[in-house]
């Protein structure tokens, strides 16, 4: 018997939330986030690209798309409070997708800060 057969009721099984993969529904418009060219194809180490990236200017190009969704955000809000013809749930999307992605880039910068602390720390 397994472990969950063990913690679960008879008739458990059947979630009460409805079926996310119901036929015929139309897919999520992509928000244009992709993963940077640099990580999505993985290199052997030591190895430099022709014309690649600089980490800087990836940096700033994250900053400039957290930026630029921000905007489309406030664009967005202020157009459905003008009383355009903007539906709410674009708004709300649009809204999400800009706090996802600043929460993303504050982690990042956390993460840099805590590397750099702890290069900072190590004994030369």
């Amino acid at each position: 018997m397994s472990p969950i057969t063990t913690i679960t009721p008879a008739g458990a099984g059947v979630l009460p939330y409805p079926d996310v993969t119901t036929p015929g529904a139309a897919p999520l418009p992509s928000t244009g986030i992709q993963m940077p060219e640099e990580l999505a194809q993985p290199q052997a180490p030591g190895s430099v690209q022709p014309g690649a990236d600089s980490f800087e200017s990836m940096l700033g190009r994250m900053v400039s798309d957290v930026n630029a969704q921000q905007q489309v955000s406030a664009q967005t809000v202020s157009a459905l409070q003008g009383g355009q013809n903007v539906p709410l749930h674009q708004a709300v999307i649009a809204m999400e997708e800009a706090n996802i992605s600043f929460q993303l880039m504050v982690e990042v910068r956390n993460r840099l800060l805590d590397a750099y602390q702890e290069v900072m720390r190590m004994s030369v």
